[in-house]
């Protein structure tokens, strides 16, 4: 570990204060890039814990070339922290789950479920999407954390916002694939919505909502952008009943054993930051 263990502990559960101006950006964008929310040692640490960890796991051997658009946007693996008590430190971090509890304006913030996205070098585009699409949860009381594990220029292809656009309903039903890239970028053409495209400094993170339409383009080098991320929601989230296959998909994956109009509490979506009533 950097350090000590002590160190690392401290950067993953010191809290990151926000200003009412960064609350009230988020609130009016649904998205914000928050800088310096870990230091170069962490970063280059989980870097190596969490590439590791990506390449036992995947299986992917398809050449990127003969893969779908999905499949050269970039290799997704899931819920890491189920397999790597290192990750699970990055996951569970207070630091994180406190700055998504104040941002979602909750009193506190349960796990939804994690996934490393390794954009492979040469890697196509992220077409448009609006994450909450695949999951069915009963409000939009959710938001992803994108935290890129090295400096991410444009030419590795950082995450692109369109800012403001939940308001949006248009283009909700659509998976990620060639056509949600051809329809809701139509859409957000004819719009006043900010496209925000911007690197991301090392140690710098994002968090989103999950009706914010965003993407992000290809990979023109030939380094990998590594890039992990937490999706939390409301500690109190009810799980809906399913609007399409990939929410029920979900509803078996991320968090079985939940009950249709109650509130998500299984083993894999624990609490990960409540204040104190």
């Amino acid at each position: 570990m950097p350090g000590t263990a002590f160190s690392l502990q401290q950067e993953l559960n010191t809290p990151y204060l926000l200003t009412k101006e960064q609350i009230d950006f988020y609130q009016k964008n649904r998205f914000i890039k928050l800088k310096q929310v870990f230091d170069e040692t962490t970063i280059s640490y989980f870097n190596e814990i969490i590439s590791r960890r990506v390449e036992q796991m995947n299986t992917q051997t398809t050449p990127l070339e003969s893969r779908s658009t999905y499949g050269k946007a970039f290799l997704q693996l899931f819920n890491l922290w189920r397999q790597d008590d290192f990750v699970k430190e990055l996951v569970f971090s207070k630091r994180l789950a406190k700055v998504a509890t104040d941002l979602m304006q909750t009193s506190g913030a349960r796990l939804y479920h994690d996934q490393a996205l390794f954009k492979e070098g040469g890697g196509g585009i992220t077409p448009w999407h609006a994450d909450q699409y695949y999951w069915p949860l009963e409000t939009d009381k959710t938001i992803t954390v994108w935290i890129p594990l090295q400096a991410t220029p444009l030419e590795l292809g950082p995450l692109e916002f369109s800012a403001a656009s939940h308001q949006i309903s248009e283009g909700r039903e659509l998976e990620i694939s060639d056509e949600s890239e051809q329809l809701i970028q139509k859409k957000l053409r004819v719009t006043d919505f900010k496209h925000i495209i911007e690197p991301f400094d090392i140690g710098e993170v994002s968090f989103h909502s999950g009706w914010i339409f965003h993407r992000a383009g290809a990979n023109s080098t030939r380094q990998t952008r590594k890039v992990m991320t937490i999706i939390y929601m409301d500690k109190e989230m009810r799980l809906k009943s399913p609007e399409n296959q990939n929410q029920v998909n979900d509803w078996n994956t991320w968090c079985p054993g939940a009950k249709i109009g109650e509130v998500i509490n299984t083993p894999l979506n624990p609490v990960l930051f409540h204040y104190q009533s």
